[in-house]
């Protein structure tokens, strides 16, 4: 590794500790944790951090999220706590959540019912606290919309960012309304204002490579790797949690 990426990655380490001590103030939390290189690096780097961390993942019975949460658990033998979703009552909850957040937008009504679910599990274990990994993924050109938008260079790649991350911003908010039923407070440390300050700094290439570039997030695959998270989740694609926890095919039965 060179010695500026070296140093890029050691400032990018600093900032998230920073903003984690921040926003963090609770010291047993838990972490909404699916395996992937966005939760697993947040979990590996609390728990560097001398948090008292307890892994919670939440998803139906046989999901991606739920095997493969456990297995990159395998590597780092944190306590971790499942939620599998009972099919049978999975309607009226998620009816009871599209009331109250009163939107027709899709993924608003996925998240807020995974997190329905991450908050009963977190006050199932007495945890007032989660910690989320939000905010990577529209910071480190995550989502399939940054290839998208590549070609037409950085200007777009950053009118992307600004709207993925207010629609983000938003909709931690409704997630905070249906985690606080549950006693919850949902945190994003990587939503704080000084983080996407810093996280706009870091220039483009560092994050995605080409319109073709399935990855993305290169310097957050790199930091984690570095850090000892497991390989098979620094290399793990992604797989967003309505998908992972089949939360989105659940809720297109319905409709």
């Amino acid at each position: 590794m060179s010695a500026k990426m070296e140093q890029s990655n050691k400032e990018l380490l600093e900032n998230i500790k920073n903003s984690i001590s921040e926003t963090v103030k609770e010291k047993k939390i838990g972490i909404a944790f699916s395996g992937g290189v966005d939760s697993t690096l947040i979990s590996k780097i609390c728990s560097d951090m001398n948090y008292n961390i307890t892994l919670l993942t939440i998803g139906f019975p046989e999901s991606h999220d739920i095997l493969f949460a456990k297995q990159v658990n395998e590597f780092l033998n944190y306590p971790h706590h499942i939620l599998e979703i009972d099919s049978e009552t999975f309607l009226d909850v998620s009816s009871k959540i599209n009331q109250i957040i009163k939107t027709e937008n899709l993924s608003w009504n996925e998240n807020c019912i995974a997190f329905h679910y991450v908050s009963k599990l977190a006050k199932s274990l007495d945890l007032n606290t989660v910690i989320t990994a939000n905010g990577i993924d529209e910071l480190f050109c995550g989502y399939n919309a940054y290839r998208e938008a590549f070609s037409e260079g950085e200007s777009k790649i950053h009118e992307v960012m600004t709207s993925k991350l207010d629609n983000e911003l938003k909709m931690m908010e409704a997630v905070n309304l249906i985690a606080s039923e549950f006693g919850v407070k949902i945190l994003q440390p990587l939503l704080s204002s000084k983080f996407i300050d810093y996280a706009k700094t870091i220039p483009v290439s560092e994050k995605i490579h080409d319109s073709e570039d399935l990855y993305r997030k290169h310097i957050i695959r790199k930091l984690a790797s570095q850090i000892n998270v497991p390989e098979i989740s620094c290399t793990k694609r992604k797989k967003a949690l309505q998908y992972g926890s089949k939360i989105h095919k659940a809720l297109m039965k319905t409709r």
